[in-house]
């Protein structure tokens, strides 16, 4: 690993904005989980809080025409990606300001300005979403690479070895990046999934790596190498990032277990320590390593702040989502 006491300080700025952006996610992600837990905004939401390393790690090397296909639990990818925050929370509001008018809500952000192809609230959906992405980008000649982010759940789906295989034999430029909570919604991974899931990959011959997803340079530094292959012309990669979900499978989670539990608060608490947050763990070796000091990341503390407050204030504001459009983008010739 690079220690930022030897290098210079343009990557001291970029270490620093790996900091800002997964800070961003984390508490973008605690004001949407307070608001939906009082009631404040429709339907579920599946908070990406624990594994904001993994999302930040990978999209950092990637540019806006680059593109990633994400999952249910894709607000920490939206915004890694770039996304702006305002349009991401009038979008979970239900409003016509929303990144997709309000008719996508929380498990369909999407901004294909910024290469986000779209969240999914289907398992495994953005797989092979991905995988055509990468066939559009290779037919088309394009400098670009296509990135699907998915879990372990998503990855038990049969649409992965379909995808993994094309990819192999195609020489595709897609980076596959299983995001390894281990956890499959409310059941223990490792009780439904037999082997390591990284050999799935080995099994068509694609190069593969599993690293610590909670480490934000590990996961950087495996991903350009993958990006790079990939522009190359040198095919597919697989990057397993072994991270932690720190919240529930969704906010209403307890209304669904009904008294069960699948993990234990001693777990969860474990994760929570500042050996293995991933941004307490950050803010530990930027300090250590002389890249920041404790105003630097207050700073950054306070930036975040007024700009959650003031997505939260703009999603309030806006006006609420218009049903007729289900007549053009639902029900297209349907219109009563």
């Amino acid at each position: 690993m690079t220690e930022l006491s030897n290098v210079d300080e343009q990557r001291r700025a970029d270490w620093l904005a790996l900091y800002e952006r997964m800070l961003l996610i984390r508490r973008a992600e605690e004001r949407v989980g307070k608001v939906a837990q009082a009631g404040g905004m429709p339907g579920g939401v599946h908070l990406y809080i624990g594994q904001e390393a993994s999302g930040v790690g990978v999209c950092s090397v990637l540019e806006d025409s680059d593109y990633i296909t994400s999952t249910h639990r894709g607000h920490g990818h939206f915004l890694a990606k770039g996304g702006d925050i305002a349009a991401m929370f009038a979008e979970l509001w239900g409003k016509r300001t929303g990144i997709c008018k309000g008719m996508g809500g929380s498990m369909h952000v999407a901004d294909v300005s910024k290469g986000i192809l779209g969240a999914n609230g289907i398992v495994g959906g953005g797989i092979a979403i991905a995988a055509g992405a990468a066939l559009g980008i290779k037919t088309g000649k394009e400098d670009k690479v296509s990135v699907c982010l998915f879990g372990d759940g998503a990855a038990n789906q049969g649409v992965l070895m379909e995808s993994l295989n094309m990819s192999a034999v195609w020489k595709l430029p897609v980076i596959w990046v299983l995001e390894n909570n281990g956890l499959s919604e409310f059941t223990i991974t490792d009780k439904v999934t037999a082997g390591e899931q990284i050999d799935r990959a080995r099994a068509v011959g694609m190069p593969a790596v599993s690293v610590d997803g909670n480490d934000v340079i590990a996961v950087q530094e495996a991903m350009q190498e993958a990006v790079d292959r990939a522009r190359a012309g040198e095919g597919p990669s697989f990057i397993e990032t072994k991270t932690y979900r720190i919240r529930g499978h969704l906010e209403a989670e307890d209304a669904f277990l009904g008294g069960y539990s699948y993990r234990t608060q001693e777990e969860i608490d474990a994760w929570k320590a500042p050996d293995k947050d991933p941004i307490l763990r950050f803010a530990t070796r930027l300090l250590a390593e002389g890249g920041a000091s404790q105003a630097d990341l207050d700073e950054i503390e306070e930036r975040i702040a007024q700009q959650v407050d003031a997505a939260e204030k703009f999603a309030e504001e806006s006006e609420d989502a218009d049903p007729e459009l289900i007549y053009d983008i639902t029900f297209d010739g349907q219109r009563p």
